[in-house]
């Protein structure tokens, strides 16, 4: 990639933040990682980003609250990555202004799709603006 996307994945499971880094980066993709809501805006505050793959389950700010915090500011992409696979979690999340869902446990080759698909509308977005 010319210009990597940047993304900042957050999720307090160090296993899921590991594992989805290291595979985004193998792909060209620059990644940081919070494990908690309070990291994550302090980050987002002090650094550009082209996505957010966040966790709901999240220690102190929540990832709805999270989702919620972003979308006042920004409209940068956001991808949810989380175990709540009940519809009523997706709904919610979607409402939120999240935009994607991808429940746990997940396939690699479905989540590198969804956030190629994402990064390459907000860089095709930013283009034509």
């Amino acid at each position: 990639m010319e210009n990597p996307a940047r993304i900042l994945i957050v999720d307090d499971e160090p296993s899921i933040t590991e594992f989805v880094s290291y595979a985004m980066q193998k792909e060209g993709y620059l990644t940081e990682v919070a494990s908690n809501g309070e990291d994550a805006l302090e980050k987002i505050e002090s650094d550009h980003f082209d996505l957010f793959i966040l966790d709901i389950m999240l220690p102190g700010i929540d990832g709805y609250e999270l989702c919620r915090r972003i979308r006042a500011k920004m409209t940068t992409p956001i991808l949810f990555l989380s175990a709540r696979d009940s519809e009523l979690n997706k709904v919610v999340g979607l409402e939120l202004g999240a935009d994607d869902y991808l429940a746990k446990p997940f396939h690699l080759a479905e989540l590198e799709a969804r956030i190629r698909s994402l990064t390459l509308r907000q860089f095709t977005q930013q283009d034509v603006l």
